[in-house]
């Protein structure tokens, strides 16, 4: 029989990771789920974000957190008899961290939309971290990046504020600055 060091070795790392999960779960359960609350919950405090902040939990150890700006009128009507129009309710986006099947936690971006107005756009995944990889600055620069992602939908037209990096034949390249 071959040599079975390399099989030990996988086989070894497979049951490390089987004991990550549990650890991860236990982390979400005993200390994460609680402080990503806090932290979020103050954060709509001292910024004034008008924030609601709700556990989902149907399914045990793939909880989420969804911290959303709520839903309301979009003020757009849609016509449906001469004398009445309905209101079309606009969904103001979501921040979320979802507990994934292996215990890590994915952080999720939902972008507004208006229902019975287009697709809503698929959410943007922010990152996948192990439990403790979670620290507090995380929780800073992903509210951060959820308010940039929905002030961009809700200002959206057609400017290219970005300019596209093109790379081929053909391109020139910008001209450099004179040096003074």
């Amino acid at each position: 029989m071959e040599d079975l060091t390399g099989l030990k070795r996988r086989v070894q790392y497979y049951h490390d990771i089987l004991q990550n999960t549990i650890a991860y779960r236990e982390e979400w359960i005993t200390h994460l789920k609680g402080r990503i609350i806090d932290c979020l919950t103050q954060m709509g405090e001292e910024s004034g974000l008008d924030l609601e902040i709700e556990t989902k939990g149907e399914l045990q150890n793939l909880e989420a957190i969804q911290c959303s700006l709520g839903q309301g009128k979009s003020g757009i009507l849609q016509k449906v008899s001469d004398e009445f129009s309905r209101p079309l309710i606009k969904h103001k986006g979501s921040l979320i961290y979802q507990q994934l099947f292996n215990g890590k936690i994915m952080v999720m971006i939902t972008y507004p939309y208006i229902e019975g107005y287009g697709e809503p756009q698929p959410p943007k995944t922010v990152a996948i971290y192990r439990p403790e990889e979670l620290k507090d600055p995380f929780f800073v620069r992903h509210m951060e990046d959820f308010i940039k992602e929905v002030t961009k939908w809700e200002d959206y037209d057609d400017d290219d504020s970005q300019p596209i990096n093109r790379i081929g034949f053909n391109v020139s390249l910008p001209e450099p600055e004179p040096a003074e």
